[in-house]
């Protein structure tokens, strides 16, 4: 069988065929809050602070917070910080994966339950991806086939990322306009989407894609001058490692072996597990911290500038929180 025939042949099997999902999960409740901004930009201690003026209960909107014992490096507020009530923390194990979709039905799930108490409900965190998928809904497609994956890793460690986004191009050429050949992971989701289902995921999710703002009023990101945020995310870094981080993940290595796909590639979790597996020293490591969270902060204010409904709450030194309190009371709906 040729290179060509292989593409072919595990592009549109009939038996993995799937039918498409014909039920989105909606955006969330319109009269939720938002309080979001880049990783150090002091998230935490301004939303229980805006929780009590508004008589709120927080929901985590950090990826890595979901898990248990990963506390250090996911700057996660102790219990006894917690002075209103915190939901979606420590709801998986490190080995564990925990889809989007997941996320956002459990967000569904939480808010419900806050408005049936009488309460508001806050999102604080800074997953760009799950600020989208909670104001837009989302596009669920297939669970994920890692044999399939495997197979289109191998041959892009053989032939290139080209070659697959060539594939792609084929199949899709939408999505293959939008993704970059070095965007490896979504060029391969999208191969596997129309592998399982005939159709490409560009049609599948285009209504998503394709929606502006929502509306909504109450979406807050903290906004810090570069030069700033940069010093809070070294400081950060530098706490972290002080309070144990090392510790913290040599304590789940021992407990569990090791972390879940998406755990082991957290920002920190990534470098120290190098660190203890000698492929780099604690500086280097800490350096590299420090070098990873300054790139994703950057990821995420990009993205929150795509964020129509976003209002930016400037920061300055000193602190107060009770004035930034005041600014998004100011200018909320």
């Amino acid at each position: 069988m040729t290179e060509q025939d292989r593409q072919s042949d595990a592009a549109t099997p009939e038996s993995s065929v799937l039918p498409v999902p014909s039920e989105p999960i909606p955006a969330v409740n319109a009269a939720c809050w938002f309080l979001t901004g880049p990783t150090a930009s002091g998230k935490s201690a301004t939303a229980m602070a805006l929780a009590e003026k508004i008589d709120a209960e927080i929901i985590s909107l950090d990826s890595m917070a979901i898990y248990r014992e990963m506390d250090i490096g996911t700057a996660k507020p102790a219990v006894s910080e917690r002075v209103v009530a915190h939901h979606l923390l420590d709801i998986r194990v490190c080995t564990e994966e925990f889809s989007v979709a997941q996320y956002l039905e459990a967000a569904h799930s939480c808010v419900a339950e806050i408005l049936a108490r009488g309460k508001v409900p806050l999102f604080v965190g800074g997953t760009p991806m799950y600020l989208k998928v909670l104001l837009r809904g989302m596009f669920v497609g297939p669970p994920a086939d890692w044999e399939f994956r495997g197979q289109v890793q191998e041959q892009i460690d053989l032939h290139g990322n080209e070659l697959i986004h060539q594939q792609l191009e084929r199949v899709d050429p939408l999505s293959a306009h939008k993704l970059h050949p070095n965007d490896i992971r979504r060029v391969i989701r999208a191969l596997e989407v129309f592998h399982l289902t005939g159709v490409p995921i560009s049609h599948q999710q285009q209504q998503f894609e394709d929606q502006g703002a929502s509306g909504r009023q109450n979406v807050f990101v903290l906004s810090w001058p570069r030069p700033r945020l940069h010093q809070r995310i070294e400081q950060r870094v530098e706490q972290m490692f002080e309070s144990g981080f090392v510790a913290e993940v040599e304590a789940l290595v021992e407990k569990y072996g090791s972390l879940g796909r998406t755990a082991a590639q957290a920002v920190g979790y990534q470098e120290v597990l190098a660190l203890l597996n000698k492929k780099c020293s604690l500086d280097d490591a800490i350096e590299q911290v420090k070098i990873r969270t300054r790139r994703f902060a950057r990821r995420q204010e990009t993205w929150f500038r795509g964020f129509e409904e976003c209002i930016w709450i400037p920061q300055v030194v000193p602190v107060e929180i009770g004035d930034t309190v005041d600014q998004i009371l100011e200018q909320s709906e």
